[in-house]
């Protein structure tokens, strides 16, 4: 499969295919003539890593996530749930900040509200 089909197979641009291949988020073969050419499998793949970027994780993160992914339960080691049990903890963690910046500026709002009007 060339890398517009994969492109089109799994909704995601052939920039975003480079990227993932230089990071070494998938993988193809090269033709005699240099063409990529990526197995039927790595549609499912691209689409578990779109997923994943949703998800708030960083390329280094899914490159670690991703063999997990692909094994067997039998075969996992609890490296996947650890890994994720940190970025949810990291994402908890971003949201307190969040809220607690969204509390600063009502705060600094009602404060500074004409007439004391809260728009």
């Amino acid at each position: 499969m060339r890398i517009g089909e994969l492109a089109d197979a799994s909704g995601v641009t052939t920039r975003s295919l480079r990227y993932y291949e230089e990071h070494g988020l998938i993988r193809s073969e090269r033709t005699p003539g240099g063409w990529r050419d990526f197995d039927s499998a790595m549609v499912e793949r691209v689409v578990m890593i779109q997923h994943l970027f949703a998800a708030g994780l960083c390329s280094a993160t899914i490159g670690e996530l991703l063999p997990c992914l692909e094994a067997p339960p039998e075969e996992r080691t609890g490296v996947m749930e650890r890994l994720l049990a940190q970025e949810v903890e990291r994402l908890e963690a971003k949201r307190r900040d969040i809220d607690r910046e969204l509390d600063t500026l009502r705060a600094l709002r009602d404060e500074t509200a004409l007439f004391g009007e809260v728009p």
